[in-house]
């Protein structure tokens, strides 16, 4: 898949009757919007959006969304409903994940969207989540090795797909979970201003509980020992540590898409983070202070899948499920 970024829709007749497709993804912790028009063996992206909402702030202890989530979340909204009339989309899809799951009140609000934005949200599975992601970022994978372990950390689970891979085919869907491990939810439960050695270390130990059977029955650490596992992962997390290890002045999607991350850095730059205050780790510009009381807690959920597939590196996803529905979308059109 040919995913181009380019903000600069060059308009004239014949982009203007080209079809153009939105893909929004409502999560746990973010609103996220890309705008695309197909081209050849994939799409141009012109115009995205993105935000920090905390939907699923205080869920854990509620099971509802609060009144300041949702009133945050439809500003954005409102965001992304201006922006998919502004480029005259002709296809959507509005999805929302663990949050809206969880929440005893996710249907008012889900009507409350539409009323004021436009904007008709679908609470999808956890497993149309987890196909989602890998549709798009499937390209990143190496077909030469045959098993994947490909994963996303999100606000409020996070999904663990184990696929086979081969070449020229696609990649096949072996077994999947969702884990309540979301770094919403444990920033919520273990702090996330300074954490102390032995709560970091109960928070991967939570964790590696959860994950650990669906490691098992799919021989993860087996067949990583024969050199036959790649892993991927799409998050924020992955992202943000690759950035990071950058060094970069800010956060910037070509330099990190698609690149790889020695598990031996990524243990590095962890220690580090761990060792930080919310301040400390809020002056990174690639953290920042919307981000650093959340991604210790992506760390720890990182290290418990680092441990159950101790690969030499990461490859790192700029990419997922706003790009899996752009693919749906676009192969749907064509047909």
């Amino acid at each position: 898949m040919t995913l181009v970024v380019d903000a600069d829709d060059r308009k004239g007749p014949a982009a203007a009757r080209r079809p153009v497709f939105a893909a929004l993804d409502l999560g746990t912790n973010n609103c996220r919007l890309l705008i695309a028009r197909a081209i050849p063996g994939g799409f141009r992206v012109i115009d995205a959006f993105s935000r920090i909402v905390r939907l699923g702030e205080g869920l854990s202890r509620s099971e509802r969304l609060s009144e300041r989530a949702m009133e945050r979340a439809l500003d954005a909204l409102r965001i992304c409903g201006a922006k998919i009339e502004r480029r005259g989309v002709t296809a959507v899809r509005a999805v929302a994940t663990e949050a809206c799951r969880r929440a005893r009140n996710c249907g008012s609000f889900v009507d409350a969207v539409e009323r004021e934005t436009g904007i008709a949200i679908e609470i999808i599975s956890s497993q149309e989540e987890g196909r989602l992601a890998i549709a798009g970022c499937a390209s990143l994978l190496d077909p030469a090795i045959p098993y994947a372990l490909v994963f996303d950390i999100g606000g409020g689970s996070t999904e663990l797909m184990w696929l086979e891979v081969a070449p020229g085919r696609r990649p096949r869907l072996i077994d999947q979970i969702s884990v309540r491990c979301g770094v919403i939810g444990l920033a919520e439960r273990y702090g996330g201003d300074h954490i102390p050695p032995a709560r970091y270390r109960a928070m991967v130990e939570e964790v590696a509980e959860h994950i650990g059977p669906f490691a098992a029955r799919n021989a993860i650490t087996e067949r990583h020992a024969g050199g036959r596992v790649q892993l991927l992962g799409t998050s924020g997390t992955v992202t943000t540590l690759a950035g990071v290890h950058l060094g970069l002045p800010r956060y910037d999607r070509r330099a990190v898409d698609g690149r790889f991350l020695g598990l031996s850095d990524a243990r590095s730059i962890i220690e580090s983070l761990v060792t930080l205050d919310f301040a400390g780790r809020a002056g990174h510009p690639c953290i920042g202070p919307e981000r650093a009381d959340l991604v210790v807690a992506g760390c720890a959920v990182l290290e418990a899948i680092c441990d159950c597939c101790p690969v030499d590196r990461l490859r790192i996803a700029d990419r997922g499920l706003r790009e899996g529905i752009l693919v749906d979308l676009i192969g749907a059109d064509q047909v």
